[in-house]
């Protein structure tokens, strides 16, 4: 069993990879109270050091050797889950956080069932077929991190909406990361929805290597792009529901990832030549309005 400074170093593990890998929850989860902060610093360090393990596996790794990488860090997650502690350098500070926060195992069997759909499934042929693997690997983590954040109603009540913005960043993603997605040999916008606008994946393929966004493409990914909107739209009415120390953190989440939609459309959805980021600048000053409420609702509660 790791002693506390190796538990710290867990920790602090966790917060870099956060830190190096999520630059807008990073800078929203500095807004938490500080004693929550670690907790979701080690739900984003597996969720990331996972899809790294299918997204950037070494040189010559076969998928094969992924999904048993992935098996060998459920085995050893459950089994810590079960023990209620563990040695590894970065499961450690997940497995206590799960303790502390009384996490149900399930959704971290649901997430890595995700990662493992992703060695496999490349398309979707419908929405509802998304939704499953967006559950996994998305909503979740919605839910993992509510118990951290604490809310004012029951918790039942506020997990629809903890779901739907973990859905909603993704979404965010699926439409900024078109051509890293193609690229990757996937294409997460259901097949049945861009062909209502005409197009196919050799359409999306053209678009790449050209660099331009054909007309019709251009339609389909502002019906994506509509759709994110909406899910946000429904995730921000739980926001009032959740403890008052933790709303600004996923206020100021949800402003600055929903703006990288923004951005999105402002470029005339030109997600093929770069990829659309909230600047430095417009991070600092909504953050910045943010740390008044922050220490406000600190010093209420």
């Amino acid at each position: 069993m790791l002693d506390g400074t190796e538990l710290d170093a867990a920790y602090l593990r966790c917060e870099r990879l956060h830190a190096r890998h999520g630059r807008t929850y990073y800078l929203a989860t500095k807004l938490l109270p500080r004693a929550r902060r670690p907790a979701v610093h080690a739900l984003y360090g597996f969720a990331r050091w996972a899809d790294d393990i299918v997204d950037t596996p070494p040189p010559g790794t076969t998928p094969d050797e992924i999904a048993a990488s992935l098996t060998e860090l459920g085995g050893v997650l459950h089994a810590g889950l079960r023990r209620g502690h563990s040695d590894h350098p970065v499961l450690a500070a997940v497995v206590d956080t799960a303790s502390r926060y009384d996490l149900d195992p399930v959704l971290f069997k649901d997430f890595l069932a995700a990662m493992r759909m992703d060695l496999t499934v490349t398309r979707y042929p419908d929405r509802a077929a998304l939704e499953v693997y967006m559950h996994g690997s998305a909503e979740v983590i919605g839910l993992q991190v509510l118990p951290v954040l604490g809310t004012v109603a029951p918790p039942a009540e506020v997990a629809p909406y903890a779901a739907a913005l973990g859905k909603a960043f993704q979404l965010t993603n699926f439409v900024r990361d078109v051509a890293e997605d193609l690229d990757r040999g996937r294409v997460y916008l259901p097949a049945d929805e861009l062909a209502a606008f005409g197009v196919d994946e050799d359409l999306l393929g053209w678009c790449r290597r050209t660099g331009r966004t054909e007309p019709r493409v251009r339609a389909a990914l502002a019906d994506q792009h509509a759709t994110a909107r909406a899910v946000y739209s429904f995730a921000r009415r739980g926001v009032d529901l959740l403890h008052p120390a933790s709303r600004p953190c996923v206020a100021t989440a949800l402003v600055l990832y929903s703006e990288i939609l923004d951005r999105i459309e402002d470029s005339g959805f030109a997600v093929f030549t770069h990829r659309a980021r909230v600047g430095r600048a417009r991070r600092a000053r909504v953050a910045a309005g943010a740390v008044a409420r922050a220490l406000w609702a600190r010093r209420a509660s």
